[in-house]
C-alpha cells in the first residue's frame, strides 16, 4: 500500500507522516512552501491552485490511498476546489481517498449536539469552502471518507498552544473566549483515526472529535496548567461582544463514529492533565 498525504508538512499531516511511515508504508506527501524532513518519504510540491498539478503528484506516486489533511484557511480555490478536483482525480483512477473536513461546517445555532447526520450550515468563508468541500467528496466520490474534526491539540505545537503562550508572555494582545465552546482532539488520536479509517472499507461522514465540549478560554486554562502558566495571565472575552464572524457552540458528537474504531479519541481534560 502506497499512501500519499495532502498537507503533510502541516501540523496534522506531519503525525500522519510519522504514524504511517512507522506503520511500514510506502509514504509520499504533498507540501506548498517547504517539505517536512521525514527522509523515508518522497515530498512533492503541490499548489492546490493549479489544476494540473494534482494529477501530475497523483501519476508520480500511484497511491493506493489519499488522505487529504491540507488546510487552505478561507481560500475558495485551495480549500473548496483543490478537493473537488482531489475527489475527481481519486475516483476516476479508483484510489481510495480520506478527506479531513472541519466542524467550521457548522453555525452553532442549535442546541442540541451535531452529529454525522447533521446538515452543514456555516457562517464563514472558510466554514462554507469547506461544506462545498464535503459536498463534491461524497457527491464525485462516495466511497470516499468524510472526516470532520475540531480544535487539534498536540504537546506544545498547535497553534491553539502557541496562542496561550503569546498570551501568557504579553507578544500577542487578545483574549480567549468564553463562548466559544469546541470538542479539542490530540493529533496523535486523529491520526490514529484517520489512518485506521484509510485502509478500511468505511464511507460517509464520520466526526473525530474529544468528547469534552470546553471554552477556548477553558481549554487555554488547560494547556496553561500542563505548561507551568498561571492561568491569571490569560485574558478571557466574549466573541459575541466583538464583530469577528464565527459559530459559537459547536459541540460535535463523534459517539457513532466512535463505536466504529479501535482508536480511542480522548477529551482534553484527559490528555491536558498533568497527573
Amino acid at each position: 500500500m502506497t499512501v500519499l498525504i495532502i498537507g503533510g508538512s502541516g501540523f496534522l499531516g506531519t503525525e500522519l507522516v510519522r504514524q504511517v511511515t512507522s506503520a511500514g508504508r510506502v509514504t509520499a506527501a504533498t507540501f506548498n512552501s517547504g517539505p517536512g524532513v521525514t527522509p523515508s518519504v518522497s515530498w512533492h510540491r503541490l499548489d492546490f491552485r493549479d489544476p494540473r498539478a494534482l494529477d501530475k503528484v497523483i501519476d508520480a506516486v500511484e497511491p493506493s490511498v489519499v488522505i487529504n489533511a491540507s488546510s487552505g484557511d478561507a481560500d475558495w480555490t485551495v480549500t473548496a476546489d483543490g478537493p473537488v478536483r482531489l475527489a475527481q482525480s481519486t475516483a476516476r483512477r479508483g484510489i481510495r481517498l480520506v478527506h479531513v473536513s472541519s466542524d467550521a461546517v457548522f453555525s452553532g445555532s442549535r442546541s442540541s449536539r451535531y452529529d454525522e447526520a447533521a446538515l452543514p450550515d456555516p457562517v464563514t468563508p472558510y466554514g462554507a469552502a469547506k461544506a462545498a468541500a464535503e459536498t463534491a467528496v461524497r457527491l464525485l466520490h462516495p466511497a470516499a471518507v468524510v472526516a470532520r474534526t475540531s480544535l487539534i491539540i498536540g504537546d506544545g505545537g498547535s497553534a491553539h498552544e502557541r496562542a496561550v503562550h503569546e498570551l501568557a508572555d504579553g507578544t500577542w494582545r487578545g483574549a480567549l473566549f468564553t463562548d466559544d465552546i469546541r470538542c479539542p482532539v490530540h493529533v496523535a488520536d486523529l491520526a490514529a483515526a484517520l489512518w485506521e479509517l484509510a485502509p478500511s472499507d468505511a464511507a460517509g461522514v464520520f466526526h473525530l472529535a474529544g468528547p469534552d465540549a470546553l471554552s477556548r478560554y477553558d481549554l487555554g486554562v488547560l494547556i496553561a496548567r500542563r505548561d507551568g502558566i498561571d492561568p491569571a495571565r490569560l485574558s478571557a472575552g466574549r466573541r459575541a461582544d466583538t464583530q469577528l464572524l464565527g459559530a459559537l457552540d459547536v459541540h460535535l458528537d463523534s459517539g457513532a463514529t466512535q463505536r466504529r474504531l479501535n482508536t480511542r479519541l480522548r477529551g482534553a481534560r484527559d490528555f491536558l492533565d498533568k497527573g
